[in-house]
């Protein structure tokens, strides 16, 4: 963060100085919310949660050099007092912002997010300093966090906006005011608190309509909700996608023998080859939303293919894949899951596999709503249709519905499963693998599937990702 007094803090944030002997004293690291990252010249955001109060390490983070405390109550340490800390981190963070000389680009859609956000951040950082989330951080608390992560040498900020209702990401944008607003796509996610998918356009849509007109709204021409916020924006628009009327399109999209993409790069100002590191033809998509805004902030098109062919996965548990040694390929792609990118790490999988059994390890979809049900059912059978070796079903209902669409759609027998947990589904594979098999595990972030990956990885010893 950039440095900035006490005393400075606490005019932005509207908040009382309690306990602080020298108010001119200087914030010059980072601000945190884990007591566990406060070191010298740090501030703390004390947060009271479900199963911990923030408050209680006051003098803990202060010991080990945090040179205050931003509070919601007086505590035994330097302290920043406010009503709101959620709100006063957000205030710090728009202040924060409006001295940089950083060009924030925000983004947004109902899948690809994080994945798209990691790109985004590799390719501008091979062109200037750039900070970006680490992980999913893309809510009122997350975003500031990233946004306060920022120093004068920052270039890019790199911000991602997640939405569960109306108005989320308007809020956002009034904290951090993009310049370059994209959004991937308007899917299911989340569908069971939106109601639809117009109504998720409608939330997703508040980044474009945030920009300035000097800004960028970066749009997927491939998805007519998203192209039809075109008129939402005074900003310039700038479509990407394999439509010919887009901007910036791939060209010659094919996958290679292990299931990485590769096409041409086409953009205004020229054309590049690009070979990924990912995994499946759906970070196309993701690459190319990637390279729109590389190209408005300048880049060439070879600069952003080599940059995109270098590109790796940042975050945990996104189609991370490693290989036994004997042979089996485990995909731990259990962050989170909903129906569009169910469908993408199916695709995925096959591609990856081909020639070799395949297994889908999945789980719950979450916050589907009235819509749970189709779509579980509508994962099972794609499985079918995709000839996925084998299907198994993990957890309760939602996973019951998936082994009942593929049950259906094929008539597999024994070759689709329901079991009743992770430790169930370890069980069986431990029991069934052979060399070669390539796994994928995939669920809702609250199903905890990632166990399953690891439980198989750990049981191998040494391993070796690719």
């Amino acid at each position: 963060m950039i440095a900035l007094s006490l005393a400075e803090i606490a005019e932005v944030v509207g908040g009382q100085i309690h306990a602080i002997p020298d108010p001119s004293a200087r914030v010059t690291g980072p601000v945190v919310r884990d007591s566990r990252e406060a070191g010298p010249g740090s501030l703390f955001v004390a947060f009271v949660g479900e199963r911990a109060d923030g408050h209680a390490y006051a003098r803990q983070v202060v010991d080990a050099g945090a040179v205050a405390v931003l509070a919601s109550r007086p505590v035994d340490a330097p302290a920043i007092v406010v009503d709101d800390v959620t709100k006063a981190l957000g205030a710090l963070a728009r202040h924060v912002v409006r001295r940089l000389g950083a060009t924030p680009v925000a983004l947004t859609g109902s899948a690809g997010k994080t994945s798209t956000k990691d790109l985004i951040a590799q390719v501008l950082n091979s062109h200037a300093p750039t900070v970006w989330p680490e992980g999913n951080l893309n809510n009122e608390i997350g975003l500031p966090l990233t946004a306060l992560r920022a120093t004068d040498e920052t270039k890019y900020l790199v911000l991602e906006m997640g939405a569960r209702y109306i108005g989320d990401i308007a809020y956002l944008t009034q904290l951090t005011p993009p310049k370059i607003g994209l959004v991937l796509n308007v899917g299911t996610a989340h569908i069971g608190e939106f109601g639809g998918r117009e109504q998720i356009a409608q939330a997703k849509g508040e980044l474009v309509e945030s920009l300035p007109a000097d800004g960028a709204a970066i749009l997927n021409a491939d998805d007519p909700l998203v192209r039809a916020m075109a008129s939402r924006t005074t900003a310039k628009v700038v479509l990407f996608g394999e439509s010919d009327e887009a901007d910036v399109r791939a060209e010659n999209v094919r996958l290679t023998d292990s299931g990485q993409p590769s096409f041409r790069l086409r953009t205004p100002s020229g054309a590049s080859d690009v070979t990924m590191r990912l995994y499946g033809e759906h970070h196309v998509s993701n690459a190319l939303a990637a390279a729109a805004v590389a190209h408005e902030l300048g880049m060439s098109a070879q600069e952003i293919a080599e940059a995109l062919s270098g590109a790796g996965t940042l975050s945990r548990w996104r189609m991370e894949v490693t290989e036994r040694p004997d042979g089996v390929t485990i995909v731990n792609d259990a962050y989170n899951a909903n129906p569009e990118s169910m469908r993408a790490a199916l695709r995925a999988l096959v591609a990856m596999g081909k020639g070799r059994r395949t297994w889908a390890v999945l789980g719950k979809m979450a916050e589907l709503g009235d819509e749970a049900l189709a779509e579980h059912d509508a994962v099972g059978r794609l499985a079918v249709r995709l000839n996925v070796g084998k299907l198994v079903a993990v957890g309760g209902r939602e996973a019951a519905w998936l082994q009942l669409g593929a049950y259906n759609e094929g008539s597999w027998g024994e070759e689709s499963v329901h079991v009743s947990d992770a430790q169930a589904a370890v069980d069986l594979l431990r029991s069934e693998l052979r060399p070669g098999d390539v796994v994928l595990v995939k669920a809702s972030r609250s199903v905890g599937l990632e166990s399953v990956a690891e439980a198989l990885l750990a049981a191998e010893g040494e391993v070796s990702a690719r």
